[in-house]
């Protein structure tokens, strides 16, 4: 998990090999994701801004901040083999590094919500984006299955996760969860008995499991709540010194 300063906490398997803030890295940008490697041996973060940090067994490709941006970066998300990532900008544009194809964005098309999120599908070939109001866009081979539209009028859409089937779930702030295409339907944190009992805030991420039948979801206060196939490894909360976790 990460903060916005670029703080990172680890849990399970995954381990911590550094954050912004350690290694001395300035940016002119919040920090406003991260992307795990294949083998959880490292991950890339990425600010507003267009920078990429690379840390662990995660190489570095490139980064976006060094050229004009129309919007913020608001998400990266890296290929099935760990040997590139893409980035998202908030008006939709992709920005492919390594061996991450470019399959097309909604950059420079009129967009009724800014976009929060980017999803690969699993072979790589292909990417869904999310916007605030729940459209999601299909590019490559990435199928469309639906929007979120409409479900969440009083929450917005904060991010988009592939499940196996080549379906996908569509998150809220609020914690509900729209699956779409052969994503099973595996509640969320408005549904009951969700396991969400603890959230205080909103919620910011979602991740899926390796094989695509689970999901973690993340809170703004270091929250971690677990659907499917998803375990538990602990939880930042409390630890993140009073900034969101992205």
């Amino acid at each position: 998990m990460v903060t916005s300063t670029g703080g990172v906490s680890s849990f399970g398997s995954v381990s911590s090999d550094g954050s912004v803030s350690q290694a001395g890295d300035k940016t002119t940008g919040p920090v406003i994701g991260a992307a795990l490697t294949a083998n959880n041996g490292g991950y890339w973060l990425a600010s507003a801004d267009g920078g990429v940090y690379s840390f662990g067994d995660a190489g570095f490709f490139g980064a976006a901040d060094t050229i004009p941006l129309a919007k913020p970066v608001v998400a990266i998300a890296g290929t099935p083999d760990s040997a590139g990532y893409w980035l998202v900008g908030a008006d939709g544009g992709v920005f492919a590094y390594g061996n991450a194809e470019f399959f097309g964005s909604m950059g420079a098309k009129k967009l009724n919500a800014p976009v929060v999120g980017i999803s690969p599908t699993s072979d790589g070939k292909g990417y869904f984006e999310v916007a605030s109001d729940g459209g999601v866009f299909a590019f490559g081979d990435a199928a469309f299955s639906g929007s979120a539209i409409g479900d969440n009028p009083n929450s917005q859409v904060v991010a988009i996760a592939v499940s196996s089937g080549g379906g996908y779930w569509v998150v809220a702030a609020n914690g509900s969860i729209t699956a779409f295409g052969g994503a099973h339907a595996l509640g969320g944190c408005t549904s009951a008995n969700s396991g969400c009992q603890s959230l205080s805030g909103l919620i910011v991420g979602i991740q899926s499991t390796p094989d695509g039948d689970g999901f973690w979801l993340f809170g703004a206060d270091g929250g971690v709540f677990t659907f499917g196939d998803a375990t538990f490894a602990g939880s930042a909360v409390g630890t993140t010194g009073g900034t969101s976790a992205v």
